[in-house]
């Protein structure tokens, strides 16, 4: 299966993507969506990288890039929390910059990881996690057809107070 779209291809991690991980993970814009409090260091990435060539079963996680048709990287998508038995796994997303988001990338992209986690993988469920702020990402997991099912209530510790994460999920 050809992990391409109208739009953008998911292609795997290579070597060469060391200073694209490093400019894009110690981005303090990004951290809130992330998880990160810290930045990470190129021997952290490196070691990441190295460990990206393991299989998906074995560390539980499959990290892409997400590239224009014309080879220029917007973004990353991951699979993450993988488990085999009950066949699902968490899905992240980033379009790095703003001028690239509201695209289609994203839309496609994401699109195509359905294709793959359905035809490819064979699993049986995809969920995300996303803040009630963060209407692009859940205006975009509703457009691939998730649903919202459940919150947790001040989830998050921000600069101005508590917030809520959704939960939403496909089943495929």
């Amino acid at each position: 299966m050809l992990l391409e779209g109208k739009l953008t291809r998911l292609r795997a991690l290579e070597a060469e993507d060391l200073d694209l991980l490093y400019a894009w993970e110690n981005d303090p814009a990004i951290w809130g969506v992330s998880g990160t409090v810290a930045p990470f260091s190129r021997l952290t990435l490196r070691r990441f990288l190295d460990e990206q060539r393991l299989d998906l079963y074995a560390i539980r996680q499959l990290r892409l890039v997400i590239e224009t048709l014309d080879g220029r990287a917007v973004g990353l998508l991951d699979l993450f929390e993988f488990e085999p038995r009950d066949l699902r796994a968490g899905i992240g997303i980033l379009i790095h910059d703003r001028s690239d988001r509201g695209q289609g990338f994203a839309a496609d992209a994401l699109g195509i990881l359905c294709r793959y986690a359905q035809q490819t993988l064979g699993l049986h469920q995809l969920w995300c996690n996303v803040t009630p702020d963060n209407t692009a990402s859940r205006v975009l997991f509703r457009s691939a057809g998730f649903t919202e099912c459940g919150r947790k209530r001040e989830w998050h510790r921000t600069p101005d107070g508590w917030t809520d994460e959704i939960m939403l999920q496909k089943i495929i």
